[in-house]
C-alpha cells in the first residue's frame, strides 16, 4: 500500500521537478508541466461510478497515450480507473490504497517521462542506465 509520502518521495527524486497546489490539492509538475497529482472524486465522478466509487485517495498520472490508460484499466481494474471526466485524455487514476511502492514508482517515472521534455528524460534515462550498468537501449515500457 502506498501514500502521498510515497509520492512526493519519488516524484520529487526526478529531475527538475517541484510540488504545488491546484484546485486545492498537491501536484507534482515538470518545468511546469504536471505530471501526477492529488485527484478527489468530484460529485459527477461520484454519480458516474456509482457503488464502485472508491473511498480512499485517488492519484491522477499522465499517460503516454488513451492506449496505454485503457491497457492499464483492462489489466488491474482494482487499482486503476477512469471516469467520464478523463474520456479521451492520456491519463488513469489511481487507488493509492491499492498499489505498492515499486509499481507506483513505475506509474510516476512513466508520468514524470511523458512530460519532461524530451532532452531532459533522455539524459535522465542516460544517467539512470549507467548506474545500474546497462547499455543504451529502449525505454522501457
Amino acid at each position: 500500500m502506498a501514500g502521498w509520502d510515497d509520492v512526493r518521495r519519488i516524484a520529487l527524486a526526478l529531475p527538475e521537478t517541484s510540488e504545488r497546489p491546484s484546485h486545492g490539492n498537491a501536484s507534482w509538475r515538470v518545468r511546469d508541466k504536471p505530471f501526477v497529482w492529488e485527484r478527489p472524486l468530484r460529485p459527477a465522478d461520484l454519480h458516474a461510478l456509482g457503488d464502485g466509487a472508491p473511498d480512499g485517495p485517488i492519484l491522477g498520472a499522465r499517460v503516454e497515450h488513451v492506449g496505454a490508460k485503457e491497457a492499464l484499466v483492462a489489466d488491474d481494474p482494482g487499482v486503476y480507473f477512469t471516469t467520464p471526466h478523463f474520456d479521451g485524455y492520456p491519463a488513469i487514476l489511481v487507488r493509492l490504497d491499492e498499489i505498492g511502492p515499486e509499481e507506483l514508482e513505475e506509474v510516476i517515472v512513466e508520468a514524470w517521462l511523458v512530460q519532461a521534455p524530451r532532452r531532459l528524460a533522455r539524459e535522465w534515462e542516460a544517467g539512470r542506465r549507467k548506474e545500474r550498468g546497462t547499455g543504451s537501449g529502449a525505454r522501457p515500457s
